[in-house]
């Protein structure tokens, strides 16, 4: 089972979400347990203040180290094992991709800080193992990437999906995009599914998706389709 422990200022954040789809069911099965603890709880204010003023002056407000460090020490006294990943989320962090989602899938525990206003303490940093990012951009705090985080590392826990190959032929495995998907009606509006996908020919219908995904890819992500170890039958399929 993969356990993961949230520390948020805003649980309530992910009740909704964590309620419903393939979260829900891997909860169900017991192959996933998530538990959300609210930061404040750890709060030597009478007030439940986790925030204050910026050493130096500046804009906003910083949140205060205790509450992090003390509702982390929790987490590791709950889980009694060394083996954890403790990331926070910021936008100083590694960009997010799916080969991190797969590495996470395959702990046995997880820890996600959310941080919020103009930041956190540095010292959280000296707790932390990992700090990761959604991308360059800012978020009003950290629990939009940790849903996503989570969303996407569930997915890839065994036996949360119907099928075991559904997540290898998902986009950015294997550096590829995926293929073009069509269901019923065969013809919407003019347009047709493409007659290959009607043939019932697995050989052909693999050959053709194999081709889409790599035009796709080079057309819409160079970047990604630069690391892609071509083979002679997938350069002659681009040919």
């Amino acid at each position: 089972m993969l356990n993961i422990y949230i520390l948020t200022l805003f649980p309530e954040f992910f009740e909704s979400p964590f309620s419903v789809s393939i979260i829900k069911r891997a909860i169900d099965r017991n192959l996933v347990k998530i538990e959300l603890i609210n930061i404040r709880d750890f709060s030597h204010d009478k007030h439940k203040k986790v925030d204050d003023y910026p050493y130096g002056g500046g804009c906003g407000m910083v949140m205060k180290p205790e509450p992090i460090f003390e509702s982390v020490e929790y987490v590791e006294k709950k889980i009694e094992s060394t083996n954890r990943r403790i990331i926070l989320l910021s936008p100083q962090g590694k960009i997010f991709n799916q080969a991190i989602a797969q590495e996470l899938s395959c702990e046995q525990n997880l820890v996600f800080i959310c941080g919020h206003y103009e930041g956190i303490d540095e010292r959280v940093k000296t707790i932390i193992t990992d700090e990761i990012s959604l991308g360059d951009f800012i978020l009003t705090g950290g629990e939009i990437p940790a849903l996503a985080v989570t969303d996407s590392v569930i997915r890839l826990v065994p036996g949360v999906l119907g099928s075991s190959d559904s997540p290898v032929n998902e986009s950015f495995c294997n550096n590829l995009l995926e293929y073009p998907q069509y269901t019923r009606p065969e013809i919407y509006r003019g347009l047709k599914v493409p007659d290959v996908l009607l043939s019932g020919d697995h050989k052909k219908i693999e050959i053709y998706r194999r081709k889409a995904a790599l035009i796709r890819t080079k057309e819409k992500r160079p970047d990604l389709f630069e690391k892609i170890e071509l083979t002679e039958e997938d350069r002659k399929l681009l040919e």
